[in-house]
């Protein structure tokens, strides 16, 4: 997986015309700390699971990324997400550099209290790496604003009262409003700017989104309110179609109740694996990384694709899409509302003060806004691809703060 970001790094790079060696410099990751976990778990047994954390790039700023709890967790795995989140906190000009990292476990399998000793356990091993000023977790796959809960008061524990140290908490613990929707209103966002050029209304698009979780629950929350019309939606056990519109207040409802989309009443079952090739306006992967690959993506008949996921795109995949005239919004720039509201939460906290939830949003939209008409245009003028000019960006700013501090 990180071959396929070095890739995209690459192909930017040559193209702003970077030497090798400055392109290692940028390229490789800074830090990787490691750590067995080992905890007791309900049944008495002991339970043992892998802890990992990398900091990719620390020119901009502390370090900034997710935890993701969750089997396929790895050092390769994180390197790359690791690596993703430097572009991205770069491509919307936040003052964080990349990191990311999470434990090999499966949540599903594991009772509430194993995961708080496992998380518990996990901050006790790496609390010298993580802080305020130096790497602040968020949350990511199988985590969540009671997981960074979790972190804050354990590491406080250690260190002191510590809010700062990660961003996602709950708001009675010092959590900002609007955090929990962000990526999904950010990406609502995105698609906002995409149709303001290529034509029409949200109202007037049809959507299919892949992953119902919280990016895609809010995603669709906000499409609905804008009057799109979201015509299947799949989990990671089931998918549903009308296309007629899906009811999506509904289906929130009935996901609250049944943990599923699966036997929503006002929706057909369908085969969850053939979401992505709907014949819809606007598909959006916001589930796990590597969905579109050189096997699948010339059958995905979306015009356009809005990467809320991280790296659901392959290389292979990415070029077929380029030659088709596929507009891709890639992750680093499409799903950068979290870390938008995590930066904002983090300069709560670090001021102690809550801003309301109208200022943040209006902030949000313009963060987005100005980062979108900036790859947009680069794009453009260039006729290269989004996640090209994306890159451009982020590599630009990345390697100038680097070059300014000095190697």
């Amino acid at each position: 997986m990180f071959s396929e970001t070095s890739y995209y790094f690459r192909r930017a790079a040559q193209v702003m015309g970077i030497g090798e060696r400055i392109q290692r410099l940028l390229e490789k990751p800074q830090r990787l700390v490691k750590v067995e976990i080992v905890v007791e778990l309900d049944s008495g047994e002991l339970g043992t699971f892998t802890g990992f954390r990398v900091q990719h790039n620390r020119a901009r700023g502390p370090c900034k990324g997710g935890l993701r709890y969750h089997p396929t967790v790895d050092e390769d795995h994180s390197s790359a997400l690791a690596a993703l989140m430097t572009w991205k906190t770069a491509v919307v000009e936040l003052p964080f550099g990349g990191a990311k990292g999470g434990i090999d476990c499966d949540p599903t399998r594991l009772s509430p209290g194993e995961v708080e000793r496992i998380t518990r356990k996990f901050v006790s091993e790496i609390h010298e790496t993580i802080g305020p000023y130096s790497d602040i977790p968020a949350p990511d796959v199988n985590t969540n604003a009671q997981t960074m809960a979790w972190i804050m008061t354990e590491y406080s524990r250690i260190h002191g009262f510590a809010p700062a140290v990660v961003t996602g908490k709950p708001v009675e613990l010092h959590g900002s409003p609007g955090r929990e929707e962000a990526t999904g209103l950010g990406c609502t966002y995105i698609i906002a700017e995409v149709i303001k050029r290529t034509g029409g209304t949200i109202a007037d698009k049809t959507f299919a989104i892949q992953g119902f979780g919280n990016v895609g629950s809010h995603l669709a929350r906000h499409l609905a309110l804008r009057g799109g019309k979201v015509v299947a939606l799949s989990d990671v056990n089931s998918a549903i179609i009308n296309r007629q519109g899906i009811d999506i207040p509904a289906v929130l409802q009935h996901v609250a109740e049944h943990r599923t989309l699966a036997g929503f009443p006002h929706a057909e079952p369908f085969d969850r694996d053939e979401l992505i090739y709907l014949d819809v306006d606007v598909l959006v992967p916001a589930a796990l990384g590597n969905v579109f690959t050189r096997e699948n993506a010339h059958l995905v008949k979306a015009k356009t694709i809005i990467e809320a996921a991280n790296a659901p795109t392959t290389p292979e995949a990415d070029e077929i899409f380029d030659k088709r005239g596929v507009l891709v919004v890639p992750d680093i720039l499409a799903n950068a509302g979290g870390v938008i509201v995590s930066y904002f939460e983090w300069v709560q906290n670090i001021q102690q003060f809550r801003w309301e939830l109208e200022e943040i949003q209006g902030k949000l939209h313009r963060y987005m806004e100005r980062s979108f008409k900036t790859v947009w245009d680069l794009a453009r003028s260039k006729n290269i691809s989004m996640r090209t000019a994306a890159f451009i960006v982020a590599i630009g700013r990345v390697g100038k703060a680097t070059v300014l501090s000095g190697v």
